[in-house]
């Protein structure tokens, strides 16, 4: 038997995800979009999509322009300044990151942090090498693929590094092979992936941890697998690992009270 009110509540933390899910159609490279476009992209029915966007816009969360095509609103503003607050590396911070991309001959490094099934790249100091692969700051990636990745799953349950193998849709053996990439990245103190994400591209990467020694960053050398021979992981690993110990002593993810 249903408790009273639970299909009330499922219906609107459903209605939430929708609308949690038609803002994340907006992007770089998607910055307005038609409900058309949103219908379609969705797979929701028109007068749901059109209800959701109805109610975005009196939150300021979503904006129709004058030719009828849907922007993100004013009322993000306020949104992006806190995180952007919340998440600004000290300049300390960011004095490491530029410091491991030259001792690295030039690899872009970056930082992520575990979201769900996901990683984001909070920031990045971009490297001086004319090949290289681009990584916007704030994008999502796949938890399971990558270096960074591994390196962010040892600080969580098995259960967690299961349900990521999962999602990743490659099959039960892939359960296997994830929580072994996990457990080598935990028990060396870093991990190097090389094409699992994109073909040509390779990462090595280490933990930040917190106080209490708990997994919450992952920094990252990234780039063109052509690059990343045996011996330059290996050359890399004594920079990286020591710029993420100092980036651990900084305590700056998430940002200040």
């Amino acid at each position: 038997m249903q408790a009273p009110g639970s299909e009330t509540q499922g219906d609107g933390v459903r209605s939430v995800l929708r609308a949690l899910d038609l803002l994340m159609l907006f992007d770089d490279t998607h910055r307005s979009r038609s409900v058309r476009e949103l219908i379609d992209a969705t797979g929701l029915a028109k007068s749901t999509v059109v209800r959701l966007v109805a109610t975005l816009e009196q939150r300021g969360l979503l904006w129709t322009r004058g030719d009828g095509r849907i922007t993100p609103g004013p009322g993000l503003l306020r949104w992006a300044r806190l995180a952007h607050a919340a998440w600004q590396l000290p300049p300390e911070a960011l004095a490491c990151l530029e410091q491991l991309s030259a001792d690295s001959g030039g690899e872009s490094a970056r930082i992520y942090v575990r979201q769900g099934t996901s990683r984001v790249c909070i920031a990045q100091h971009e490297g001086t090498q004319q090949l290289r692969h681009v990584v916007r700051v704030g994008e999502e990636m796949p938890l399971w693929a990558g270096a960074s990745g591994h390196v962010l799953l040892t600080g969580v349950s098995p259960q967690q590094v299961d349900r990521t193998a999962v999602a990743s849709g490659l099959g039960a053996e892939f359960e296997t092979v994830l929580a072994e990439r996990v457990r080598t990245a935990a028990a060396q103190g870093w991990a190097v992936s090389h094409g699992e994400r994109a073909a040509g591209v390779s990462a090595v990467a280490a933990p930040i941890t917190d106080t209490d020694g708990q997994v919450v960053g992952a920094l990252g050398l990234g780039g063109p697998t052509t690059r990343f021979t045996e011996e330059r992981v290996a050359a890399f690993v004594a920079p990286l690992t020591e710029a993420a110990k100092r980036l651990s002593e900084l305590r700056f993810i998430g940002g200040g009270s």
